[in-house]
């Protein structure tokens, strides 16, 4: 259930993100190119107006045509030049009058320039456009203005979709819960029917089963009554699994955890199946560092190491070697158990975590088993903030559990 609303989250977050960050995108690229090709067009009617002129004519040249004309919107200045490229007069085409800092930058222009073109510079870093016909003109309009509008609506953009990001995430979060409410309301009655119908079972289960002790035995019945009682402990066993997955999905108190000695549960749990390993032909190894502490549920922890080693056992090959492994990492605590059997696909490694799931189901219905055990441990492991992962490769599974030390 909780990853289904991590999913519906992220993905509605990011869904209105994006359309959020592409809107002001796309009005900041508009902005820029309205911008880009004022000045371009402006630029280009300027060399209209000024290419009719001779280039080389005497300084008391009549240049009011140029010297009346405006231009709205944009401080322009043009500088005639010789055919050496002296500027035999300038003009400034707004109210300001000429700029020493223009001088300037045009002399530097010339100075740098001996090919004719237009540059037109980034508009958000850039003073300055111009358009440079050697042995001509120069023409150079001030962008500075259009740098300090175009760099606050960026600001402002970026702002905007700040906080739009925050409104984004909160309106994320109720349809998440609109949406997920209802499987949510679903999903919690499940787990009551489940629960609930396996506490009404276990009454005439028990019922059943103690009569079946007190049928008596005789060559006609022995067959029935063997069939009964193995069909009875499969039922019951199924009935505690199920009590157990719900119980381990209704959470626990955190409140009423204790510093327990993990090395010492994990120890005892080991040494608990050494038997049963021995009975399917199995070793179990153990590393296990000394001193190891642990804030949790002593049972709950005995549970997941126990269905863990139960686990590895089941699964391994006839005389091979189970190793337990309990060790610190940085700032985690690592429990590995690791067995050598049939390697576990690639796209299962996340499945068998889920309840019911079985790989073989044939197989896995010989054995008793019906697919709880790991989500049980998962649940029980994610009450701890811990994680559980499993991974295999040459006939070597490893599952890996890892609490953060606290």
């Amino acid at each position: 259930m909780e990853k289904l609303e991590k999913k519906t989250f992220y993905t509605i977050f990011s869904i209105i993100s994006l359309f959020i960050m592409v809107s002001i995108i796309v009005f900041n690229v508009q902005s820029y190119r309205k911008e880009y090709n004022g000045i371009k067009t402006n630029l280009t009617r300027m060399n209209m107006m000024v290419g009719g002129h001779p280039n080389r004519k005497p300084l008391n040249q009549n240049f009011d045509d140029l010297n009346n004309k405006i231009i709205m919107d944009y401080d322009f200045y043009t500088f005639i030049l010789d055919r050496n490229n002296n500027i035999m007069h300038q003009i400034s085409h707004n109210e300001n009058g000429m700029d020493n800092n223009i001088i300037n930058k045009a002399n530097k222009i010339i100075s740098n320039n001996y090919d004719s073109n237009i540059k037109i510079n980034s508009l958000y870093f850039s003073d300055i456009s111009y358009n440079f016909q050697s042995g001509e003109y120069l023409v150079i309009v001030d962008t500075s203005n259009i740098r300090y509008r175009l760099s606050s609506l960026l600001l402002i953009s970026i702002l905007i979709l700040g906080l739009s990001e925050l409104l984004v995430y909160y309106v994320s979060k109720k349809i998440t819960k609109w949406i997920t409410d209802p499987v949510a309301e679903t999903f919690n009655k499940q787990k009551e029917f489940i629960a609930d119908a396996s506490h009404e079972l276990k009454t005439p289960l028990a019922v059943m089963m103690a009569s079946i002790d007190c049928i008596e035995v005789n060559k006609k019945n022995e067959k029935y009554i063997n069939n009964m009682k193995s069909e009875s402990d499969r039922m019951n066993n199924l009935i505690t699994k199920l009590l157990d997955l719900s119980k381990s999905e209704s959470g626990t108190n955190k409140e009423s955890y204790t510093i327990n000695n993990l090395t010492k549960i994990v120890e005892k749990r080991a040494l608990v199946f050494e038997s049963l390993a021995f009975e399917n032909n199995v070793n179990i190894e153990t590393q296990i560092e000394k001193g190891i502490m642990l804030k949790c549920s002593k049972i709950e922890i005995d549970e997941v190491v126990s269905i863990l080693i139960d686990n590895a056992i089941k699964h391994s090959y006839k005389n091979s070697v189970i190793k337990v492994n309990l060790y610190k990492d940085k700032n985690n605590i690592v429990l590995d158990i690791i067995n050598n059997g049939k390697d576990i696909p690639t796209d299962e490694c996340d499945k068998i975590f889920e309840r019911f799931y079985r790989s073989d189901k044939s197989r896995n219905r010989d054995s008793n088993r019906y697919g709880l055990g790991l989500a049980i441990a998962k649940n029980l492991i994610n009450n701890h903030d811990g994680q559980i992962k499993a991974f295999s490769k040459d006939n070597f599974t490893t599952f890996r559990v890892t609490f953060k030390q606290k």
